[in-house]
């Protein structure tokens, strides 16, 4: 059987590892969400209130 060895640049090397940090750090900023709507974590999603939180004409 023949063993194939793939040489890669350094400068390939770099760009991927670049790629998967942003992608993290997007991640964590926007967590992905499923058609359902819910995060792939399964916890709900947050939401904006219907009325703000500070509001005082009750």
């Amino acid at each position: 059987m023949e063993n194939v060895v793939r040489f890669v640049p350094k400068s390939e090397l770099e760009r991927e590892r670049l790629i998967r940090e942003a992608r993290a750090i997007y991640d964590s900023i926007f967590p992905p969400v499923t058609v359902a709507g819910r995060q792939v974590d399964d916890r709900p999603e947050r939401r904006t209130p219907a009325r703000p939180v500070a509001d005082t004409d009750s």
